[in-house]
């Protein structure tokens, strides 16, 4: 077997920056601007090029650009969200309120990514049958990263109800929906990520988080 490719210290470099600069956009930073075909299409074989486990590649998209459709998925989010702005109590109540979460109806592209489970055993699955979702959010971060490499927006709507966006789009029955995205070009990239710069969360130091051998 072939050694494959090697990389420079610039090419880390860069991927570091992206990893850095990535940024989960708003409906409120969305162009009108067409994706292209082709640009679509990078994003999609970045997704499919992700590790899998026991290289099953459980994942499948569904590409929507409908009006009507993204209507629909809409008022599930309106719905969703509505009942969770009153989980969170006094400041967090008002920031939660005021923030715009998602960009569906305004992003031209919106993609469905849905776990495809498998009748058969998986390899690397037999004991963590997790591990196949966890494959597809590969796949979503392999989307993210190449679209910020393109200087494409990417938001993550997770204030749905997935069975509603299953029945929306037809899903077939065994598929889970993992992840809802807003995909378009933007007016820009915020220095920070929103929550963070609005003070919602701090980010936590990597000392904080990193054990060694035991917690």
């Amino acid at each position: 077997m072939e050694n494959g490719r090697t990389f420079t210290a610039h090419d880390a470099a860069v991927l570091e920056e992206i990893i850095f600069h990535r940024r989960d956009v708003r409906g409120n930073r969305f162009l009108q601007t067409a994706v292209e075909d082709d640009i679509l299409d990078k994003l999609l074989l970045a997704a499919v090029h992700a590790p899998s486990v026991g290289f099953s590649q459980p994942w499948e998209f569904v590409v929507i650009r409908d009006a009507a459709i993204k209507q629909q998925v809409r008022e599930v989010f309106d719905e969703e969200n509505s009942r969770a702005k009153d989980l969170f109590k006094n400041k967090k109540r008002e920031l939660y309120t005021s923030l715009k979460l998602e960009g569906i109806t305004e992003a031209p592209v919106n993609l469905a990514i849905f776990y495809k489970p498998s009748d058969e055993p998986v390899l690397g699955q037999t004991s963590m049958k997790e591990a196949g979702r966890y494959s597809v959010v590969c796949a979503i971060q392999n989307i993210w990263l190449m679209a910020r490499a393109l200087n494409i927006g990417m938001g993550w709507v997770s204030i749905l109800a997935p069975e509603k966006i299953k029945a929306i789009l037809n899903a077939p029955q065994q598929n889970q929906l993992i992840a809802y995205l807003c995909i378009g070009w933007v007016d820009g990239f915020l220095s920070q990520p929103e929550l963070e710069a609005l003070q919602w969360e701090r980010r936590k130091e990597m000392r904080s988080v990193v054990y060694y051998d035991r917690f």
